[in-house]
């Protein structure tokens, strides 16, 4: 088994409770390997907690300032290099969005998993020169939107710690629930009129980014909407989390971009609660409609979807989530592609796209 690098995103730290998924994807895909007997080394910022051996980078607290970017990059590359140095590392993992500012030289393979939609990336950052890089998606919508790209992996499907999840019985189904980063494209202020239109209580929990644009929504759009029955809590960690998803009547979900997947979805049916949202991107992948969730296509419907929620039997949605949502299955098939890449790169025989 190779000695893996999973190189994180430089604005967010790394751990099992992480908001950000994908950062709990890193947290997941480290565990995997020292879980199986190897090394695992991660590239992350302060505040990263890892199974592996941590790397730690100057966390910036303005990711949209340019001059903190560039420095924030420029530690990430130095701390890339060192790794694969000091390490003698067989594959590395990237993560981030900005993944193409800190790719190593050629030499070592590395692996780029797209967390999010390909337009979100820089073009060019998805047709890179360097030999011996390859990409996968995390869900089948994902990558059947995604262009021809040389190197281009079959997906490895998102999964959920399902163990650390499950219905509470004792619980009282009593909000409606968001869990969510706070910026525009989440559409959080229409869940919050989706809830008055149904009167229904809402909880939003997640974290404001120091991002300009995400500060001045949660001022302009959510703030002036909160009121009594509809509040704002902030982030929470993980047990808060669990308990909010096991009380709620339903998880709405109203993005308004195409989301790659959702493991706040898959966490809200492993403990028993419908999901309501947008038919946007993989959430019908995630949704059985009608079954463990609703999907809908404006605000009028997620009000009516709400007021129906207690309707879904909790039972039907965690054991969904049991037979689909595993995390284990997804280390699984992380390990095996760290495997073929290693084993490839050493014959010098790049794999050819493989797709589905």
């Amino acid at each position: 088994m190779p000695t893996v690098l999973q190189v994180a995103f430089p604005f967010a730290p790394v751990s099992r409770d992480s908001v950000g998924g994908a950062e709990q994807i890193v947290a997941a895909c480290d565990a995997a390997v020292v879980h199986a007997g190897h090394r695992s080394i991660v590239v992350a910022c302060q505040g990263s907690q890892v199974a592996g051996e941590l790397i730690t980078v100057p966390r910036t607290s303005r990711a949209d300032d340019p001059h903190a970017r560039a420095a924030a990059h420029a530690n990430h590359r130095r701390a890339v290099d060192r790794a694969i140095s000091r390490f003698g590392v067989d594959v590395v993992h990237c993560h981030g969005i900005d993944f193409d500012a800190y790719l190593p030289s050629e030499g070592v393979p590395v692996l780029v998993t797209l967390h999010l939609a390909p337009s979100s990336y820089n073009p060019a950052a998805l047709r890179p020169k360097r030999a011996g890089t390859y990409f996968n998606c995390v869900s089948q919508t994902q990558h059947d939107a995604c262009p021809k790209l040389p190197n281009l992996l079959a997906p490895i499907l998102n999964g959920i710690d399902i163990e650390r999840l499950r219905p509470d019985p004792q619980a009282r189904r009593t909000h409606a629930l968001v869990l969510a980063r706070i910026c525009p494209e989440k559409g959080i202020h229409l869940a919050i009129e989706a809830a008055k239109q149904a009167d229904a209580d809402l909880v939003i929990a997640g974290n404001i980014f120091p991002y300009t644009d995400h500060e001045r929504y949660f001022a302009e759009e959510i703030r002036p909407r909160l009121d009594v029955r509809r509040v704002f809590i902030g982030a929470v960690g993980f047990d808060a989390k669990r308990e909010l998803l096991q009380w709620a009547r339903c998880l709405l979900a109203p993005s308004l971009i195409e989301e790659t997947s959702s493991l706040v979805a898959m966490e809200a049916l492993a403990c028993g609660t419908p999901v309501v949202g947008f038919r946007r991107g993989a959430l019908a992948q995630i949704v059985d409609n009608g079954l463990t969730g609703m999907l809908v296509d404006n605000v009028d419907e997620m009000a009516a979807a709400i007021a129906r929620a207690d309707a879904f039997d909790a039972k039907v949605c965690a054991e969904a989530a049991r037979r689909r949502f595993s995390a284990a299955r997804m280390a699984r098939d992380y390990l095996a592609a760290y495997q073929r890449l290693s084993e490839r790169s050493q014959s010098r025989q790049y794999p050819e796209r493989v797709a589905s």
